[in-house]
């Protein structure tokens, strides 16, 4: 939340107003909160405590269902044969062992790409993934190795047929369906925060 505050205190009365509230992208109206206070001598630790507290509830009612839920904040744009798409990118030990699991759905041009420490045969299963996915294994120079469709919630392995840097998840099928195969060019992977 943030904004500009302004209280005034006046005969055991305290006005707040937020001009600009903004909470998870949603800009919400100036509102105005009064309030009668018990303690005129109250001290203004606890004064500053109780407009924060009016505060944060009143953007919680006025905030929208959608925006008390985490979306990813960043993602970046990758190219295959003319195909424009925005991934996520897992490229931390927790990243990568989470992925996709327990999300309910994934956008039609939006995916996953697992950035590697070291080329190897890494390998991919479904636990805790609740959409069916497809997923291409990369080498080095953004070529795809093989591509695997995946079942949600087994985990049987599916494994890099060579040493990959990079793996991509995409709804399944997505690959398919633009003819994208074996030997195709991932473009833009240079450009994605490396491995940690």
């Amino acid at each position: 939340m943030t904004g500009r505050l302004r209280s005034t205190r006046a005969g055991g009365q305290c006005v707040v107003e937020a001009r600009h509230v903004v909470v998870g992208g949603f800009i919400g109206a100036r509102l105005r909160y009064l309030g009668n206070w018990a303690d005129p001598d109250e001290t203004t630790e606890t004064l500053e405590l109780r407009l924060a507290i009016a505060l944060l509830i009143t953007a919680l009612v006025v905030a929208p269902p959608s925006t008390a839920r985490a979306d990813p904040l960043l993602t970046y744009p990758l190219k295959i044969k003319g195909h424009a798409i925005r991934v996520e990118v897992a490229n931390t030990p927790q990243t990568r062992q989470t992925g996709l699991m327990f999300r309910n759905k994934l956008s039609e041009n939006q995916g996953m790409a697992f950035v590697y420490e070291a080329e190897d045969r890494h390998a991919m299963w479904m636990k805790n993934t609740l959409i069916p996915l497809s997923v291409a294994f990369i080498d080095r120079n953004g070529r795809i190795i093989n591509i695997e469709d995946m079942v949600p919630q087994s985990e049987d392995t599916h494994m890099a047929a060579a040493p990959a840097a990079y793996s991509l998840e995409m709804n399944q099928g997505w690959f398919k369906k633009r003819g994208i195969k074996k030997g195709d060019l991932v473009q833009g992977l240079d450009r994605l925060p490396p491995s940690q």
